[in-house]
């Protein structure tokens, strides 16, 4: 009994393993949706009640999520980003844009003495494809863009240490970034391209300080806005996200 109750937890365990490995390295893309039990269950030839352990461990986790009727999606890319992201739903959006605005200003500075052409490439192709959502008034394509460039921003620093935070953070914060945002796209986006335009610009020229300085007030304008409510939200006008016209 107890020699077959330890080859049950080993082959859990081992699916489990395997499940982590396709979305660490990516192949189940964090927001994915995952095979359904059946196509599991024949790809990993492990029985049902097996796959079905392995899936509720990575619920546990936080890596993975459950939505009624429809299927199994995950989360977040490893369960220290789980982690990151039940911290998350605890904090204020303001502490989560001051952890934010940190991690940010650091990368900002390394990525101005570090980047590499192909670094600048990414920050250029993003900045160009958020400018464009901007103009078409897709606000899911545009926290797309907006989140790919603060990450090709961290991944310009070549940390990986802070690489990963800042992934797990904008991970957690892309549903805040949705009620920071707001729909449709506010007119305080157009000012928020020349910002980001000015962090490029200063890590294409290898200016540390200035990067920091670009980095930093960017964040600072959205920082302030989630301190004091627009003028219309003030006058008494109640609303679900006073922060809606923050910046992303």
């Amino acid at each position: 009994m107890p020699l077959r109750s330890t080859a049950r937890t080993s082959l859990v365990d081992l699916v489990i393993e395997q499940m982590e490995r396709l979305i660490t390295e990516g192949e189940w893309e964090v927001g994915a949706k995952i095979p359904a039990e059946p196509v599991l269950v024949e790809q990993l030839d492990v029985g049902r009640n097996t796959v079905r352990e392995a899936v509720r461990a990575l619920v546990h986790t936080g890596m993975l999520e459950p939505r009624q009727g429809d299927g199994t999606y995950v989360r977040a890319s490893s369960d220290f980003g789980a982690a990151v992201q039940r911290r998350l739903r605890r904090a204020e959006h303001l502490e989560a844009y001051e952890v934010r605005a940190s991690l940010e200003r650091d990368a900002a500075r390394y990525a101005a003495e570090r980047r590499t052409d192909e670094d600048l490439a990414a920050l250029r192709g993003a900045l160009a494809e958020r400018g464009r959502a901007w103009d078409r008034g897709d606000v899911a394509a545009f926290i797309d863009a907006d989140m790919r460039f603060h990450r090709a921003v961290a991944a310009a620093a070549h940390n990986s240490v802070l690489a990963e935070l800042y992934e797990h953070l904008s991970d957690a914060l892309r549903g805040t970034l949705q009620a920071v945002v707001g729909t449709p796209l506010p007119d305080a986006v157009r000012h928020q391209l020349d910002a980001h335009t000015a962090i490029v610009d200063a890590i294409e020229a290898g200016d540390a300080e200035a990067a920091e300085r670009a980095a930093l007030a960017h964040l600072t304008e959205a920082m302030n806005a989630l301190r004091e409510p627009p003028a219309e939200h003030r006058a008494g006008t109640r609303h679900t996200h006073p922060e809606g016209d923050a910046h992303a």
